[in-house]
């Protein structure tokens, strides 16, 4: 028998029509932050005012193309589970569906842009699956918390996610490297398939402020999963690549403004790199969307 399903969507103080929509919608509970808790913070709000065996994270550019049973399925025997993402013309989004944790190596080649410039290095086709077959199952590290379902026992074991990630970035990664830690398996299931357009939220950013946020969760990752001399690594690559890419910003925006967002994020970085203390900057299916 099909899982019963109830939408649920957070909406993070959303400045366009969303609310309307939403509300023009009698099956779907809406519920609506007067200000942006985050994507962590807004995940575990909508677990704890549900009652739900399984959860299923959607987010807002992201539209089933399928049904969920093979997913709830497999969310209850394994207590993770996720599907497989597509473009608009049904291509599977390889490099973003899955992907393996990032190592100290694999953060200094985002940073670096490596990844960018030379996307078929070792290290990066490593860390993007580019070596797997996306119509295969079988257990996976690290899916896009885009389209994301567990257990509501697995959210409760983990306390959540971590609302320290804000608003974003790396939350899911983190969420799902404490559940593989706890003996969790995180299992992909291409049967269930999902359209997702990208970058719906992220680029209603300033391009200043993604900056600022990516490295602080980034640095709030390596404090909680990597050593001592790893994590000050990082610390220091986040301050010295941060000045090629103000300069990049400049050139991009015809502005300076790129250069106050490089400051800070030298002045964080430099602060964690010489501190003491490394800083440490949640058969029904649930689904939340989060806005």
């Amino acid at each position: 028998m099909a899982p019963t399903v109830t939408a649920v969507v957070i909406d993070n103080a959303s400045q366009d029509r969303t609310l309307d929509e939403v509300r023009a919608r009698s099956s779907v509970r809406l519920i609506a932050n007067p200000d942006n808790r985050g994507f962590a913070a807004a995940v575990n709000q909508g677990v704890r005012a549900c009652d739900a065996d399984d959860y299923l994270l959607l987010n807002p550019d992201v539209y089933l193309r399928t049904g969920l049973e093979a997913l709830v399925d497999a969310s209850e025997r394994y207590g993770l589970a996720s599907g497989k993402l597509v473009d608009a013309t049904g291509i599977p989004q390889k490099g973003f569906t899955l992907r393996r944790f990032p190592t100290p190596l694999t953060l200094w080649f985002e940073l670096l842009g490596l990844n960018r410039i030379w996307p078929s290095n070792p290290v990066n086709r490593k860390y993007r699956y580019l070596d797997r077959d996306l119509d295969a199952e079988g257990p996976v590290e690290q899916p896009a918390g885009a389209f994301l379902m567990f257990r509501k026992d697995v959210w409760e074991r983990l306390e959540g996610l971590d609302e320290g990630f804000y608003p974003i970035w790396f939350e899911d990664v983190d969420f799902c490297r404490r559940a593989k830690r706890k003996g969790f398996q995180i299992q992909y299931v291409p049967r269930a398939v999902a359209e997702h357009e990208g970058g719906h939220s992220v680029t209603r950013l300033p391009e200043s402020c993604r900056l600022r946020y990516w490295c602080a969760s980034l640095l709030r990752y390596a404090a909680r999963h990597f050593g001592s001399a790893a994590y000050r690594g990082l610390c220091l690559a986040v301050g010295l690549t941060s000045v090629p890419r103000a300069v990049a910003g400049m050139i991009r925006e015809h502005s300076i403004s790129p250069i106050f967002s490089c400051i800070h994020v030298i002045w964080f970085a430099g602060g964690r790199l010489v501190s003491l203390r490394r800083g440490q900057e949640g058969s029904r299916a649930k689904i939340i969307k989060n806005l």
